[in-house]
């Protein structure tokens, strides 16, 4: 089942419905769930020890190798992406993200692939993906008011984030500072997605309050809510390679140390994605959640509507991100866009990623350092 990361409730013309909104058109699946290719002898096997990070040579050779054939998979309509991971058996390999499942021999019920089973001589792994959507939508309640200063990893998003009978919201993921000046860290889509005022007469602006919790959480009545940060830039799409909003700290209305809910304070250094590290998101609808970096360089294609609940805007194809196992959405659902996901370390964990968008079988996050270059002006992590 596909979901939509940022939730989208009926207004109170309809109250109680939840709607995921925006179409994806990219996606991927859980790296060795979708059609199991040959793989060709001689490709280097990769100890569990190493880090397969961006810098590892073997996993830089296959992104390269991914690379110069992503243009030409693409073309296919029914490949929504490519990425590098690993095999089954642990060889660093390309993915090949496909929206349905290649064809079955009715004699022989094996797969009937027109997909290569190597490049270069390195393995080709096709992964049968569901539609990748931006993800607006225990113990800790992630979706109560809080006492200010609250905690991050919470409910919230702009405060007039309703039209066409629906209202939509996402989660507050961390805290940046440039300077002095602290910002509440989110996303495009959660901040920024309304660019037309068709639906409730209004577009996003600098200034516009950021509330906690989102209107999904108060019955799309923005006055059960508080106003902790007010939008601050501009958003980053389509124009950029991230889903970044961020949001200046009403003084006193966010904690300043950065805690962020079931994860506390993080560190004030960042850290490269690597195959297999294990990770961890405080997030609006699952909370504190568990995974690990499926792939790495992911090329997809994502389509944005223009507002709550609205007509398409645009699309946007991004290259470079991380892939995350999603399995059954455990890790990452609809309400859960804009949340940090950090290493999965006790303390000070570092961040990894901005996560933005998935489906049930994987979740899609922006690198951190790609996230802060843009924002620009020497942003970093508030940390300890």
């Amino acid at each position: 089942m596909e979901v939509s990361m940022k939730r989208a409730m009926r207004s109170s013309l309809v109250a109680g419905g939840l709607l995921a909104i925006v179409l994806v058109i990219a996606v991927v699946y859980l790296v060795g769930c979708g059609e199991r290719q040959d793989t060709p002898s001689g490709p280097a096997m990769v100890q569990q020890t190493s880090t397969l990070s961006r810098e590892n040579p073997v996993v830089r050779t296959v992104m390269n190798i991914q690379e110069r054939h992503t243009s030409e998979f693409m073309a296919d309509k029914n490949v929504v992406g490519t990425a590098t991971g690993l095999t089954e058996d642990g060889q660093v390999a390309v993915l090949l993200l496909t929206r349905e499942p290649v064809a079955t021999s009715a004699k022989t019920g094996k797969a009937v692939s027109s997909y290569p089973s190597n490049l270069e001589g390195h393995p080709v792994v096709v992964m049968v993906v569901g539609d990748i959507r931006p993800m607006r939508g225990g113990g800790v309640s992630h979706t109560a008011k809080q006492t200010p200063p609250i905690q991050l990893g919470t409910s919230g998003g702009w405060r007039y984030d309703l039209a066409n009978g629906y209202c939509c919201s996402g989660t507050l993921g961390s805290l940046i500072h440039i300077g002095s000046t602290q910002y509440v860290l989110s996303n495009y889509h959660v901040f920024w997605g309304d660019i037309v005022p068709g639906g409730n007469s209004r577009v996003a602006t600098a200034g516009d309050p950021v509330i906690q919790p989102g209107m999904v959480d108060i019955s799309c009545n923005a006055n059960n809510a508080q106003n902790v940060a007010t939008l601050s830039g501009a958003g980053s799409l389509p124009a950029a390679n991230v889903d970044v909003g961020y949001a200046q700290v009403i003084s006193g209305m966010v904690q300043t140390n950065g805690s962020i809910l079931e994860v506390g304070t993080i560190s004030a250094s960042t850290v490269s994605a690597s195959i297999g590290q294990a990770v961890k998101k405080s997030g609006r609808t699952t909370g504190l959640s568990r995974s690990r970096v499926s792939g790495l360089n992911a090329t997809i294609s994502v389509q944005y509507e223009n507002e709550c609940a609205g007509g398409v805007a645009f699309t946007k194809t991004f290259t470079g991100q991380i892939l995350i196992s999603n399995s059954g959405s455990r890790f990452l659902n609809s309400g859960d866009s804009g949340s940090l996901m950090v290493e999965d370390v006790s303390t000070n964990p570092r961040a990894v990623g901005l996560l933005y968008a998935g489906s049930s079988s994987v979740a899609v996050a922006n690198p951190i350092g790609a996230v802060l270059s843009w924002i620009g002006g020497g942003a970093a992590m508030v940390g300890q």
